[in-house]
Order: structure tokens, then sequence, then C-alpha cells
């Protein structure tokens, strides 16, 4: 028994752990699924997030600029305007930022398809909620229960359209710029 004196339902367990496992499942598909390429610019970019990545720079181009401006005298400069580090700092921005987007773009298609699937279940919970309001709206009429009046019911046992919702959204928008209301 729980602490409010329910008893605990272990089917409610086994669906999560189901769930679960179906989602470890689904995520462990889509990673092995991935390009070569993706793999790469996904290792890139999980490297050059970290701060060992941060500490290499900083030891590499501090040392160039150290040696440059002559600290070390036994090591000759070779690069006194720093054009050339410039040069190599430019393009790895160049690369970083292109692995960088491509990882983003990847994992920007794998959040939409979960809004999809979050939707979908929204949509699937908000019908059988819907046909539950309507049954239990028609018991409560058939055992003369006062709530069965309540003129809501009649609205909350109507479909929501999703397309119709999605128009009135964007129509607010339009209306207010795209601006949240105050």
């Amino acid at each position: 028994m729980s602490p409010t004196g329910r008893r605990s339902s272990p089917e409610l367990a086994q669906v999560v752990e189901r769930n679960i496992q179906a989602l470890i499942q689904h995520r462990r598909e889509q990673e092995g699924s991935r390009s070569g390429q993706e793999r790469v610019a996904d290792a890139i970019t999980r490297f050059t997030g970290t701060m060992r990545f941060v500490y290499i720079h900083l030891v590499f181009f501090g040392g160039w600029v150290l040696v440059n401006l002559g600290v070390f005298p036994g090591i000759p400069a070779f690069d006194g305007s720093f054009v050339i580090m410039a040069s190599l700092a430019s393009v790895e921005a160049i690369f970083l930022s292109t692995f960088v987007l491509i990882s983003q773009n990847r994992m920007a298609t794998l959040a939409d398809t979960r809004a999809d699937l979050d939707l979908q279940m929204g949509l699937l919970a908000e019908h059988e909620i819907t046909r539950l309001i309507t049954l239990v709206a028609a018991m409560a009429e058939q055992m003369n229960v006062a709530a069965a009046n309540n003129p809501e019911l009649a609205e909350l046992s109507q479909d929501v359209a999703p397309e119709k919702v999605i128009q009135k959204m964007e129509a607010h928008e339009r209306a207010t710029g795209g601006q949240p209301e105050r």
C-alpha cells in the first residue's frame, strides 16, 4: 500500500519499465544508424565542448604567443606578427562551427521527431479523455447527478481539431506581431 492508503499498481511499474526500455532501444537504434560522417562530427563536437579542449588551446596558443614575443630566448620567433596564428585560428573556427552545425542539425531532427511523438501522444490522450468525459456524463445523466447538467461538459466532450488550434495560434501571432501578451 502507498502512503495515501491506495494499493500501488504493479502494472504501472511494468508499463513505465517497458516504456523506458523501448525509449532506450530506440535511442540506441538512432545512434547506430548515424553515418560515419555524423559520428565524426558528433565526436569532434563533444570534444570541443570540454575543458580539455580549452586547456589544449590555452597551452598551444599561449606557447605560440610567448615564443613569438621572445620570452624564451633559445627559441626563435617564427610568427612575429601573429598572422599565421590568426589564419590557423580562423580556419579552425570555420571547421569547428561546421561540425557543431552538423551535430545541431541532427539533434534538431531528433527533437522534431520527439516533438511529433509528444504531439501524437497528447492528441491520443485528449481523444481518450474526451471519450471518458462523454461516457461519465452519460452515466451521470442516467443516475440523475446534478453535475451532468454542467454546460462545460458539452464543450469538453468535443474532440479538439489540431489544425484549428494551429490556425487560431497563427492568427493570434499575426494579430499581436508575434509578441506575447502582457
